[in-house]
């Protein structure tokens, strides 16, 4: 492979910000030499405490157990408003776009403050109280906040659920968690599409007889069906609930949240999140990953339902005093420049989005984002999964006019915040890579025996413990042992693989189920899935392994085309020959479906366990959360006729 192209920090970037390169090498240095000494610092900084701790991390690799700040005790929610209102009450704290474009929403921190409260109420007039669990099934609307925030103030755990699960989905994640309330919505709106997420709940419940309140917030409107005494609605129960709610003294180990993600045996864990340790954890990367000044719009594009809405949407930003803005839309909706007028209308200066979002818009052309102004944008972001480096080159270039660093962040949900980054004035970037560590972060590469690798493949692990580290699988011990702590003794197993190039720079190659064993040889999909999307040809690729006689496991290459390419055999073999000159011919897919669309939810990461039961010839799994079903029905025909 050639040598990437590396992208130096701007002068006026290294000048201004928050953390230059020697500042970060020092501190660097020092949250590895002195973790207890560097993070009590940063607590100090970034979060206020009603009472101190006694000691900053008591850890048991062999149990495993991580205790955070022990003896400490505050309020997340007063942490993210009641500090906020003497200097900066009347400032936005949530800038809401609906997904229609014109309507709008400014929220202010006093607001925000009394919506909270009020919330907070009502969920205790219906016997919430500390430690209970709440599920919330909203669309990305404010009250969706305000929901989390009620909860956190009062000591209950929230169990947010992405808009666009199933009933089935839903009802799985109330019973495992044991959710007595619901607060959900009459319906969302996803690119001009009615979602009917009350009778998803609906649904749902008549499996969940324990769940005895359902909040529902007027949206759309439209006629849905009630249960009295059950069913309530939102804006009645708040405008008539008493303003004043005391936030809940809580321990800094006590549980903030459960978010649900996905298990290789087929069940969701319950990741489970307490509240000191992960709010210092947000706030501070909030502050320095995007290098946030007070004043400025900061938008995440993530839903609330995943973790990137937690920590980026709403807890790290509001703990930082800012404005942080709320989309309920899609990029392409009503026209493929949305992102880009939103940007505009709001003068963003932060923009944190996922690959698959800057491929889709990249794949409409350059006219729609160079149809707008973007000139208060300062520093982009990407998240949710590695970013092919045409991908990256485009986003640098045309939508950020090579004047926006880029921080492509890696971490997960369990990590509760973002762990590898290039921060903006410190690091000399190359498109594809999530760079060096975040300060307190000490990856580590080793081999399938665990033995340390100092360049080369391998698996990421993470070998000193962080604060924003999940604390447990919910109700199952045994299973969070045995998924993070069991394969590589004395340290975190991320599930992902990963290589370390000479400079030290990650390159994350995504699960290590998504690394192919090829006639041998370790090939990761997400490293041909980007030399096929730099073929000028292609705007979208995914990329999975079939059983294969000789090889063990073969590529099978599902390729979206630009608007105005024609698939052809010949395209077939110019794309193979592509990704044999960028990587080498093991890497060369033997199998090439062009679709005009692949498999994707409704948050826009592409399904690919459903391209890997077409390749293999297997009956489809669950298809529920697709945005568009058909499209797998459609490979999967055209994958059958080849094969007869």
């Amino acid at each position: 492979m050639s040598q990437p192209v590396r992208y130096e920090v701007g002068a006026e970037m290294a000048a201004r910000a928050h953390i230059d390169r020697a500042a970060y090498q020092a501190l660097y240095r020092r949250s590895i030499e002195d973790p207890s000494g560097f993070w009590a610092e940063q607590a100090q900084q970034f979060v206020t405490w009603s009472r101190p701790w006694a000691r900053v991390l008591d850890w048991d690799y062999q149990i495993p157990r991580i205790r955070w700040f022990e003896g400490a005790k505050l309020n997340v929610a007063y942490n993210c408003l009641d500090r906020h209102l003497a200097s900066r009450g009347d400032r936005t704290a949530i800038l809401w776009e609906a997904d229609e474009p014109g309507e709008t929403r400014a929220v202010s921190y006093r607001e925000l403050f009394d919506a909270v409260c009020r919330f907070a109420n009502a969920l205790k007039a219906r016997g919430v109280g500390k430690g209970d669990r709440v599920a919330i099934y909203l669309p990305m609307v404010p009250e969706a906040a305000v929901a989390m925030l009620a909860c956190a103030r009062i000591g209950a755990v929230h169990s947010v659920v992405f808009g666009g699960f199933s009933p089935e989905s839903l009802k799985d994640r109330i019973l495992d968690s044991d959710c007595r309330v619901v607060v959900t919505a009459d319906e969302g709106l996803r690119g001009g599409r009615h979602v009917p997420l009350k009778a998803n709940v609906d649904a749902a419940l008549l499996a969940c007889p324990r769940v005895h309140t359902v909040f529902v917030v007027r949206r759309t409107g439209r006629s849905i069906a009630w249960q009295a005494g059950r069913d309530l609605w939102y804006h009645e129960t708040v405008a008539s609930a008493d303003p004043e709610c005391p936030p809940v003294e809580m321990d800094a180990e006590d549980p903030l949240f459960i978010l649900y993600t996905s298990g290789s045996t087929g069940k969701p864990k319950g990741v489970l999140h307490t509240s000191g340790g992960y709010l210092v954890y947000a706030a501070i990367t909030h502050r320095y990953v995007f290098d946030y000044r007070d004043g400025d719009i900061y938008w995440c594009t993530a839903d609330v339902g995943w973790v990137t809405g937690h920590t980026y949407c709403v807890y790290g930003p509001l703990c930082n005093g800012a404005t942080t803005l709320m989309f309920e839309g899609i990029p392409t909706h009503p026209n493929p420049g949305r992102f880009w007028e939103v940007v505009d209308r709001h003068r963003v200066n932060i923009l944190y989005t996922a690959p698959t979002a800057i491929r889709a818009n990249m794949a409409q052309g350059d006219a729609w984002v160079q149809k707008s102004r973007r000139t208060s944008l300062r520093i982009l972001g990407t998240v949710g999964e590695p970013i092919n480096p045409e991908a990256w080159e485009w986003y640098y270039r045309v939508v950020g006019d090579r004047r926006c660093p880029i921080v492509d962040t890696w971490w997960q949900t369990e990590t509760g915040g973002i762990m590898i980054t290039p921060l903006p004035a410190v690091v000399t970037t190359k498109p594809g890579s999530a760079t060096i560590p975040y300060p307190g972060i000490v990856p580590e590469l080793v081999d399938a025996k665990g033995n340390k690798l100092e360049v080369g493949g391998g698996f990421l692990t993470i070998a000193q413990p962080w604060p924003g580290m999940l604390r447990t699988i919910f109700g199952d011990d045994e299973r969070y042992r045995e998924i993070y702590w069991s394969r590589f003794p004395d340290r975190y197993f991320t599930g992902d693989g990963a290589k370390l190039d000479e400079d030290g720079y990650w390159w994350i190659l995504g699960r290590v189920d998504d690394v192919l064993n090829v006639a041998g040889h370790r090939v990761g999909t997400m490293e041909v899935e980007s030399a096929l999307v730099d073929h000028p040809a292609v705007a979208e690729a995914a990329v999975v392994g079939r059983a294969h006689d000789l090889k063990g496991q073969a590529l099978a290459a599902f390729v979206t085309l630009k608007d105005g390419q024609n698939a052809s055999d010949g395209l077939k073999d110019d794309l193979k020959a592509h990704v044999t000159q960028k990587i080498g011919a093991i890497a060369r897919p033997d199998d090439i479906f062009f679709s005009a669309d692949l498999p994707k939810t409704r948050s826009g990461k592409i399904m690919r366990r459903l391209l890997k039961d077409i390749a293999e010839g297997r009956a489809l799994g669950d298809t529920t959360t697709l945005a568009d079903p058909n499209v797998v029905s459609r490979l999967k025909e055209m994958y059958e006729a080849r094969e007869t």
